[in-house]
């Protein structure tokens, strides 16, 4: 029997799921939560095999933290990421943390289903392509990615000079090549663009 942590934040979504994995022969919703800060200590407690977690949880809760916790502590337990949201970091960083499967919240619930048993079984699923900024998929380097996200957070030139060790020159400069890359002419727009599209989340 696969034992689940299930964690997502939307309540409708969250029950939804919990019956549909529950009605599994094989699979049992052992805990249902909607913050993630919560995840490892429910994991403990239930003897679950498996974390279900969503990467936005409630009070500003991460998934991807949770799931580091979860593998440091607890290795054998499987984890399985989820996500609405097309966030361009989200994926590189859950496989620094460890997570074992990723998966974007549009799947059919079968192929969920699927996931969770194959992850189970020891395969990794993860989305093929990276998602980029734009359309045809460019690529910023981790520390454009920063940079970019500072400005998202309405941060000046000189308050993300500060917060990564730089001089303004070089924010000034790795903006321009942000600019040159995306096709942009002001990086406020591209910072709006990537917050309504959420391809940035603030604060993350």
């Amino acid at each position: 029997m696969i034992r689940i942590v299930l964690v997502e934040d939307q309540a409708m979504l969250r029950d939804s799921l919990a019956c549909t994995i529950s009605a599994q022969q094989d699979m049992e919703v052992v805990a249902s939560l909607a913050d993630a800060a919560d995840a490892l200590e429910a994991t403990r407690r239930t003897d679950a095999t498996c974390a279900l977690l969503d990467v936005c949880t409630e009070n500003d809760s991460s998934g991807i933290v949770a799931a580091r916790l979860i593998k440091e502590e607890l290795p054998d337990v499987r984890v399985v990421v989820m996500t609405g949201l097309p966030e361009i970091t989200f994926v590189e960083r859950a496989r620094e943390a460890g997570v074992d499967s990723f998966v974007y919240k549009n799947v059919g619930t079968n192929e969920l289903l699927g996931i969770i048993r194959s992850t189970m079984e020891g395969y990794s699923t993860f989305p093929l392509a990276k998602r980029g900024i734009i359309p045809d998929g460019v690529d910023l380097t981790p520390v454009e990615i920063d940079i970019l996200r500072l400005v998202c957070e309405s941060k000046t030139r000189k308050e993300i000079a500060q917060e990564l060790y730089l001089s303004e020159g070089t924010v000034k400069r790795h903006i321009s090549e942000i600019l040159a890359k995306t096709g942009y002419d002001n990086i406020l727009r591209l910072a709006v663009h990537a917050v309504s599209n959420g391809l940035i989340v603030p604060g993350m």
